[in-house]
Order: structure tokens, then sequence, then C-alpha cells
């Protein structure tokens, strides 16, 4: 294979990565929309993405390891290659969150929400954002913006740690189980949000690795990525 052909061909992986990330922000979208307004038929549609999405990683997982074994990349090549192919994995099991997500929806049904959903749907919003911005951090080879997705995760823990101890009230209270089993779905909700959040955290550390060749400590929020601005 010609060096102008491999270098097509990685193009297109890094472009295959975005697709399947911009479907996976549809389907965390679609899902929150789903819960916030009851719509059972959105909720189905997302389930239904879900094997799409597996389908997307098995074909990157499959390109990635072909290059890999064929061209045998080395240095930032081979960096770009590997983020990729963990890229793919934490885009999947973002979307098997949202498949989560959708799933408990539909458990809920047409039972009236036990309150407004305001916190959920500005968590989805930010573990939204937060994978977008990693997704362009990749892109633009920006370790600036992969660390203003570490930095945002604070927001979304923040927010889960508040809607916790507000819904476990309405577990404890113990009055009505139809509003306790909702609150427990409304938990569970909030929880694969701020997995989500936490995945998109990955992929922006797999970016700054990618661009720097250096490996971060996780225990170190907020400090790790800083360091590698200046190295």
């Amino acid at each position: 294979m010609s060096r102008e052909a491999y270098q097509r061909q990685l193009q297109s992986l890094q472009e295959g990565l975005l697709t399947m990330g911009s479907l996976v922000e549809r389907n965390i979208r679609g899902a929150v929309d789903s819960l916030r307004t009851q719509d059972l038929e959105k909720a189905s549609e997302v389930v239904d993405q879900d094997d799409v999405v597996d389908q997307m990683q098995t074909s990157m997982e499959e390109e990635c390891m072909r290059l890999i074994a064929l061209q045998q990349p080395v240095a930032g090549d081979l960096r770009t290659i590997g983020a990729v192919l963990m890229i793919t994995d934490d885009l999947e099991r973002i979307a098997d969150q949202a498949t989560n997500i959708a799933e408990v929806t539909l458990r809920i049904g047409d039972q009236s929400l036990i309150k407004p959903l305001v916190d959920i749907p500005r968590m989805g919003d930010l573990a939204m954002a937060m994978l977008r911005d990693a997704l362009n951090a990749f892109v633009r080879r920006d370790i600036a913006l992969a660390k203003e997705v570490q930095e945002t995760d604070d927001s979304v823990d923040e927010i889960y740690g508040d809607l916790m101890d507000e819904l476990r009230g309405f577990v404890l209270d113990g009055g009505d189980r139809v509003r306790s089993e909702q609150a427990l779905h409304l938990l569970f909700v909030a929880r694969y949000l701020e997995r989500i959040a936490d995945h998109a955290t990955n992929i922006a550390e797999r970016v700054a690795y990618m661009i720097t060749g250096q490996r971060y400590d996780h225990g170190r929020p907020g400090r790790d990525l800083d360091e590698a601005k200046t190295r």
C-alpha cells in the first residue's frame, strides 16, 4: 500500500470515529428527551439504535487492527490508531448507557413523573457537551479543550450528588410504592448520565495521550492535563 493510500485510510478511520460519535450523541439526546417527554416511541428507537453502534464499533476495531498489522505504524500514527481503538470502546459503552436510560423510560411508561425533570436534562446537556468537546479535541489535537472536558466532569458529579440526595428522600419516605420505584428508576438514570460523563473524560484523556505521548493519573482531576500543556 502506498503512503498516500495509507494516509487516506487513516483519515477515513478518524472520520468513521466522528460518525460513530455523532450517532452516540444523538442516542443520548433521544434517550433524555424520551424520558423528559415520556415519548415511548422515541425510547424504543434509541434501544434499536444500540445494535447499529455495536456494528460500527466492530467495523472500527477490525480496521484499526488491519492497519496495525499491515502498516506497522509507529510514533504519532500508532498513538492515533490506538486512541481510535480505545475511544470506540468508550463510545459503545456510552451508547449502552443511553439505551439503559431509554429502557427506564419504557419501564416508567405513562406514569405521572414524581418531579419536574430539571437536573437530569442538565446532566444530559453537560454530558453531550463533554462528548462533543472530547471529539473536537481529537480532531483539532487540542490539549486545552481536552482539559475543559475533565473540568466539566466535576459539574456533572455535583449535580449527580444533589439529585441523588433528593431522590433518596422519595425512596426513604416509604409512603408510596410507585413513587419510590420511580425514584429508584430516576436514580439509575442519573447514574447512567454520570457514567457517560466519565467515559467522555476517558476520551479526553486518551486524546491527551495521543497528542503528547504522556499518560495521566486519573486520581488527580484538574491537574494532569494542566501539566501536559507545559510539557
